[in-house]
């Protein structure tokens, strides 16, 4: 019997263009400069619309360096990106569904995340809502904060031309 999924989900609105949005946080190849929890990004293998690649962490204190390896697939025309962790570590499994919704004040980008710790893991399910919730709350203000960046940018270039 399969274990029951905690559930985390969390969402931000960024006042950019869909297009942007959507491009930005897409780019796999790019997430260490979108997020900074993430010391590398490495494609592993791209087929139209999903890419598997490996994630690493900055080190923590320790030296210790956790990766692993997913897998996401975009439907742009839906709004939505499912993925998964292939090697999901400490994870029983590891989902997460983001979705897109413009809105009046740009697009809605919402995360949910469903998963389960291994019972050898060094936290448990609640535990690990706890960090994903309060670390998402981060990622997601820098992700706003670069992607608006960038969209003033794209805007104030096409504005010179």
């Amino acid at each position: 019997m399969k274990p029951a999924a905690a559930r985390t989900e969390n969402s931000i609105v960024i006042d950019a263009p869909f297009s942007v949005v959507w491009d930005m946080t897409n780019d796999v190849a790019n997430w260490p400069n979108l997020f900074s929890e993430y010391a590398s990004a490495e494609i592993l293998q791209r087929d139209r619309n999903t890419v598997r690649f490996r994630l690493a962490l900055h080190p923590e204190d320790d030296g210790k360096v956790w990766s692993w390896i997913s897998e996401r697939i975009t439907d742009r025309e839906n709004k939505k990106v499912t993925a998964y962790r292939v090697e999901p570590g400490p994870f029983a499994f590891m989902n997460i569904h983001w979705t897109y919704r413009e809105t009046e004040g740009g697009v809605e980008m919402r995360w949910v995340q469903e998963f389960h710790m291994k019972r050898e893991a060094p936290v448990d399910d609640a535990a690990m809502v706890e960090r994903i919730n309060k670390n998402s709350k981060i990622q997601l203000a820098l992700i706003k904060e670069r992607v608006e960046a960038a969209a003033r940018n794209r805007a104030g270039a096409a504005v010179a031309r």
